[in-house]
């Protein structure tokens, strides 16, 4: 399966670019989680790793150590920034991939497992285009799938993708490397799921730059169409999003509707009446995955976008004004950070979760 990739090369070439990442005090296992190199001061990480905390010690392949700088965080993403002043000279930025990688990709997944510094695991990918429900009661879009053990401790480290270039004819063929997902979670037995390349090369620079990323929002609450929503609401075909509700507050341009009863079908009370969106932009809508993946990559908050709904059995095309999707209060929501001073949006109080990476149920 692995024939043409040489993980003891790749392991060579990345790991000085891991990071291990403590919450607390130098002492693995505690407030453990991974990062990578992101950019020459710059380690990225997982939001939940970090958690509500200022600075982090971070501890390099070389044996040296660092403290760190909270500079920024997304919770709807998962994904923080980290400041260093000086990274040593052997950890070098990764190249973050520019779109998503293919299912069958080998990757190796490298990080801070149980307090383990230095540790490689590998396998393919086994998906790509997921969503990835989370504790805070909402999902992450375009996330990557990988059968790659991740474990606790593995939160933040990068997913690596192997690509063999054949040399000319007598040499040897050599490797180069590109960032394929940041992990976060191990969701069964070969199942394990990293933050995808696109959201990353979406959202990171915008988290350095201003320390958070408004995430364009429906302002509505939504469900998958099933054969059993379709036949509730009389449509011909199981596809696309049924907006349940809609939440109330001043607006521009047009309005989605939401349900207003529910129907039994097949024992299920299901919402009927409600606006059937079907695509967004100049994309289609299977699905609420395909759904937040458009708004989260192709979006900005205040920004008109063209709806095409199906209400009350006929087609419309809507021009809604986004909104900017609310913090995650449950989450910790987005901290952001400045040199010299601390500020906190989205949230009165501390969550108090200092970092310890923990599996997500």
């Amino acid at each position: 399966m692995h024939a043409d990739a040489d993980f003891e090369q790749l392991y060579r070439d990345v790991i000085p670019s891991v990071v291990s990442l403590y919450v607390g005090r130098r002492a693995p296992g505690v407030g453990a989680g991974s990062g990578f190199v992101y950019d020459d001061r710059h380690v990225v990480t997982n939001e939940h790793v970090v958690g509500s905390v200022e600075e982090v010690e971070l501890r390099f392949a070389d044996g040296s150590w660092a403290v760190g700088e909270v500079v920024g965080t997304d919770a709807y993403a998962d994904l923080a920034v980290v400041a260093v002043d000086e990274l040593p000279e052997s950890a070098t930025p990764l190249l973050v991939a520019p779109e998503n990688p293919l299912p069958g990709r080998p990757v190796a997944a490298l990080g801070n497992p149980l307090g383990l510094d230095g540790s490689i695991t590998a396998g393919i990918v086994s998906g790509a285009n997921r969503s990835m429900p989370t504790s805070g009661g909402f999902s992450i879009p375009d996330v990557v799938q990988t059968d790659a053990p991740i474990n606790p401790g593995n939160s933040g480290g990068p997913l690596v993708a192997v690509y063999v270039d054949e040399g000319a004819k007598g040499t040897a063929p050599t490797q180069r490397y590109e960032v394929a997902g940041v992990n976060r979670a191990k969701q069964g037995d070969n199942i394990g799921f990293a933050v995808s390349p696109t959201i990353v090369n979406r959202i990171v620079p915008t988290l350095i730059a201003v320390g958070r990323y408004p995430h364009s929002y429906l302002r509505a609450r939504m469900l998958d169409v099933t054969p059993a929503v379709a036949e509730a609401n009389g449509l011909d075909d199981p596809r696309g999003v049924l907006v349940v509700e809609v939440a109330e507050g001043p607006r521009d341009g047009d309005a989605l509707r939401g349900c207003r009863d529910r129907r039994t079908v097949r024992g299920q009370r299901i919402p009927v009446g409600g606006d059937v969106v079907v695509g967004i932009g100049d994309e289609e809508v299977r699905s609420h995955e395909e759904l937040m993946r458009y708004l989260i990559t192709e979006t900005h908050p205040g920004e008109p976008v063209d709806v095409e709904v199906v209400r009350e059995g006929s087609p419309e095309t809507l021009t809604v004004v986004l909104d900017e999707r609310p913090p995650v209060e449950e989450s910790g929501g987005y901290r952001v950070r400045r040199r010299g001073r601390r500020r906190r949006d989205g949230g009165e109080g501390d969550d108090g979760r200092g970092g310890v990476d923990v599996p997500i149920r």
